[in-house]
């Protein structure tokens, strides 16, 4: 239990995956804030750090699929799974999300001013992941993968750092978002254009956490060694 209490939350999703519900429940950040210790983070966000280390010691994954065990992927390998997953998920469902966004907003934004804020928010996130994805898709992965192939390619590590700072603004944006919609949660009056956006914005949320930690966590600190 000490352990557990002791490592980083980084740590312990890169250990397994499916100890990211746990953190997910207590509203923990496991990509860009997965630094920190299990210990200081409930600590910081005035959480009983038993209750978590409980929770992950009892841990059982509910998906029946297999724990992929992305740490001992090659950076090259994990990059395309980062691609053909992750970013084909944010591209396939952009453009449905900022629909409903904007749907929700025109109809309940005077009664409910918070949907419009959504909205807006959801918008610059839209634009900035499809910059960033960009960047990633046609300058740093394919650096990776010469770097792989070739030790004395010159990598610029700048550009890590520049996608990093670029996660930190979004998922600055998208917790904005979770706060303002009360965890994604509805209100009782809600229509179905409303329910499915908060459903599809809590889907993507889950998907940008785990795409980011893949990212922070695993690729970058891979990359770093080669």
């Amino acid at each position: 239990m000490t352990d557990l209490r002791n490592k980083t939350i980084a740590e312990i999703v890169s250990d397994d995956i499916s100890t990211a519900s746990v953190f997910k429940k207590y509203q923990l950040d496991f990509c860009c804030g997965g630094g920190k210790t299990v210990e200081n983070a409930c600590e910081k966000a005035n959480i009983n750090v038993d209750d978590v280390v409980n929770d992950l010691l009892n841990n059982k994954s509910k998906n029946e699929a297999p724990n992929l065990n992305f740490k001992d992927w090659s950076a090259e390998f994990l990059a395309d799974y980062i691609v053909y997953v992750h970013h084909t998920y944010v591209k396939q469902n952009l453009g449905v999300i900022s629909e409903f966004a904007e749907k929700v907003a025109n109809v309940h934004g005077q009664h409910e001013p918070k949907t419009v804020e959504i909205s807006k928010l959801f918008s610059i996130i839209s634009n900035e992941l499809t910059a960033h994805m960009g960047r990633e898709e046609f300058i740093l992965f394919p650096a990776i993968k010469a770097k792989a192939d070739n030790p004395h390619f010159e990598f610029d590590e700048k550009t890590l750092s520049l996608i990093e700072d670029e996660h930190e603004e979004v998922g600055t944006l998208i917790k904005k978002i979770q706060e303002l919609s009360s965890n994604f949660t509805p209100p009782e009056w809600a229509c179905n254009t409303f329910k499915a956006l908060y459903f599809k914005l809590e889907e993507f949320t889950n998907d940008l956490y785990q795409h980011i930690h893949l990212e922070n966590n695993i690729l970058f600190p891979k990359v770093k060694k080669l």
